[in-house]
């Protein structure tokens, strides 16, 4: 199921190289919105490690950078083309690592999540649904203080919705992680863009 989606991405970082377009964001300031937003599941006054779940060229850890952020990465994406311009960008650091086999991750403080759920391409929504909680697993296993992620919302405007992307409800996912990963759970859906973050805090 994955392996469209995965050559939908090799595709864009492609032709765009790696810009916000290389990973379907339509401009830095929307990619960086949701930096701020999946970002705040984080303590960032002290030293931490993070995944990237779906890291793209590594542009967090740009970002990151300019917040003058300590920490450790690791990205992961299942476009190995993704992961070759990561390493060309940031490989020489000796506090970044890209991988994309998600078998050989290792928990980390926190793991964070942008975009990865909203292509399903020609993939039923109840077939996706199952595809998403089963990575939300995942995800909580690795993220031993917290995690967070991003997806398109419901609420999104009908004349704009396309058939290839996945439309989730905000209020499912906040009671499924308060009922399944922690008490602790946050859901922002006020930053101006069609989607919307929950971070969960253990």
């Amino acid at each position: 199921m994955l392996n469209k989606v995965r050559d939908c991405f090799q595709q864009k970082i492609a032709d765009h190289g790696a810009t916000p377009e290389g990973v379907y964001w339509n401009s830095v300031e929307a990619q960086e919105i949701r930096f701020s937003q999946i970002i705040k599941v984080c303590d960032l006054t002290k030293p931490f490690s993070i995944i990237d779940y779906g890291c793209g060229y590594g542009a967090l850890v740009d970002y990151l950078d300019r917040l003058n952020c300590r920490f450790q990465f690791t990205g992961f994406d299942i476009a190995p083309e993704m992961i070759a311009k990561a390493e060309q960008l940031h490989g020489k650091r000796t506090d970044c690592f890209f991988l994309y086999n998600d078998d050989v991750l290792e928990q980390a403080d926190y793991l964070v999540q942008s975009g990865i759920f909203n292509l399903k391409l020609d993939v039923s929504t109840e077939v996706w649904m199952k595809h998403v909680l089963c990575t939300l697993e995942r995800m909580n296993s690795l993220g031993k203080k917290g995690f967070s992620f991003n997806m398109l919302t419901k609420y999104s405007d009908p004349d704009r919705m396309r058939s290839d992307l996945f439309y989730a409800d905000p209020c499912f996912f906040f009671d499924y992680c308060k009922r399944n990963f922690s008490r602790n759970v946050a859901l922002l859906h006020d930053y101006e863009l069609y989607d919307f973050t929950i971070l969960v805090r253990k």
